[in-house]
């Protein structure tokens, strides 16, 4: 959501994030964004305010969401889960802040069943608060805005009162399979496909390198339209973000998964498109798009690793780094250096193109956005690869603000 906000041309001010791992990450890839490491549930706008770079300043935008699993399609959808009174916080905060506009994200669980009526009542709520909300509130498909990705999210859109209300933002692109056109009779751009996102990353397996690091110095190969965007190569018109020099001959965020030779059997003769027997992971095919990417759970929610696609063509998972061109993320960002916290933190997240295809249509309430200057990454990599102890220290919370991780015995 950060970026998506930063590329329609917002200036994101400061963050709140309670684990201190995903948060270092977050400092790491914005360093001049305030990172606040704490729970939304102990804080309050003045909080915020005093710990950011914020103080007095008018705020125009709150955006963000809550934990999702509690209202997620899949598996147990609880709805007294304890993580889903914090969505009740971020109306709060909002209200705190007194912002010109919000946009809350979240699963499009929440808008079925019981679930339902918990989200009428904090539409209700931040009606009382003196907003008015988009009617008729919306799923969206990360796929129907150039993500190659078929994700469904529901956006969340208010406006103080006095403030211009705006609209949901039109789909642009629609999958291969499916030709649709938009209101003016005009046919939708074509989605990316897996391929358009992966063709030109070099095989992660024919270096040894990423067996125990997340980089490695590599030539990669012919972009498409949709990677060379991506890798720094073509310049994207509707991103608005300051953009980031680093060194595009480095391919990060790719620490490889050794797999037993008979995991590799079954992954190569799963056929694209189809799920492997055993361990239930999707074989992506090379001219479709990706499946929803999910997160894992903690160890106080089952300590579970989703299951990851396995690469169209090699025998394996997918990198951190394939899972974020899937994703819609530029080369430039970076994640964790462990798997585990990698694809937590893109599983978690919403992609940057369908994040800045709704934040365009509130940044039209204000002036036209204006691209900052470029600037380098941030030297400070030791941010993503910090333990808990070390990141928890960081920010001064407990180290146990996040059960720890428990693996099984073997």
């Amino acid at each position: 959501m950060s970026l998506g906000f930063e590329q329609a041309g917002f200036e994101v001010a400061a963050a709140v994030e309670y684990d201190p791992v995903h948060s270092a990450t977050h400092e790491f890839n914005f360093p001049n964004c305030d990172s606040i490491c704490r729970s939304v549930a102990d804080i309050d706008g003045q909080y915020i305010r005093k710990n950011s770079r914020i103080g007095s300043q008018k705020v125009d935008v709150v955006f963000g969401g809550g934990p999702c699993q509690g209202f997620s399609m899949i598996g147990k959808r609880a709805v007294d889960d304890p993580r889903n009174s914090l969505i009740c916080h971020f109306v709060r905060l909002v209200l705190d802040l007194k912002a010109s506009y919000f946009v809350f994200e979240n699963v499009r669980g929440l808008t079925v069943g019981a679930h339902r009526k918990f989200l009428e009542e904090v539409i209700v709520e931040f009606q009382k608060g003196g907003y008015r909300i988009v009617e008729d509130y919306r799923v969206l498909n990360a796929a129907s805005y150039g993500v190659p990705q078929d994700r469904q999210r529901l956006f969340l859109i208010g406006a103080r009162k006095g403030n211009r209300l705006p609209d949901y933002p039109a789909e642009t692109h629609t999958p291969l399979t499916v030709k649709r056109s938009d209101a003016n009779g005009r046919a939708l751009k074509a989605t990316p496909t897996v391929w358009d996102a992966l063709r030109d990353l070099p095989e992660a397996d024919e270096f040894e390198e990423l067996l125990e690091r997340d980089w490695v110095k590599a030539k990669f190969r012919t972009a498409s339209d949709y990677s060379a965007v991506l890798r720094g190569g073509a310049r994207d018109p509707d991103d608005h973000s300051a953009g980031r020099k680093y060194d595009r001959t480095v391919l990060t965020s790719s620490l490889r998964t050794v797999h037993t030779a008979a995991a590799t059997k079954r992954f190569r003769e799963t056929r694209q498109g189809d799920t492997e027997a055993v361990s239930r992971y999707f074989k992506l095919a090379p001219g479709g798009i990706c499946n929803t990417i999910r997160a894992g759970t903690a160890s106080d929610h089952g300590a579970f690793s989703s299951p990851r696609p396995i690469h169209p063509n090699s025998p394996r998972c997918i990198t951190v780094r394939e899972a974020a061109r899937l994703h819609s993320y530029p080369d430039w960002f970076r994640f964790h250096v462990t798997k585990w916290h990698g694809f937590r933190q893109i599983g978690n997240s919403v992609p940057p193109r369908l994040a800045r295809a709704v934040a365009s249509k509130v940044m039209e309430a204000f002036s036209e956005p204006k691209r900052p200057e470029c600037y380098s990454v941030s030297t400070q990599t030791e941010l993503l690869s910090m333990g808990m102890t070390a990141a928890a220290a960081r920010y001064d919370v407990s180290a146990n603000v996040i059960a720890r991780r428990t693996r099984p015995a073997h």
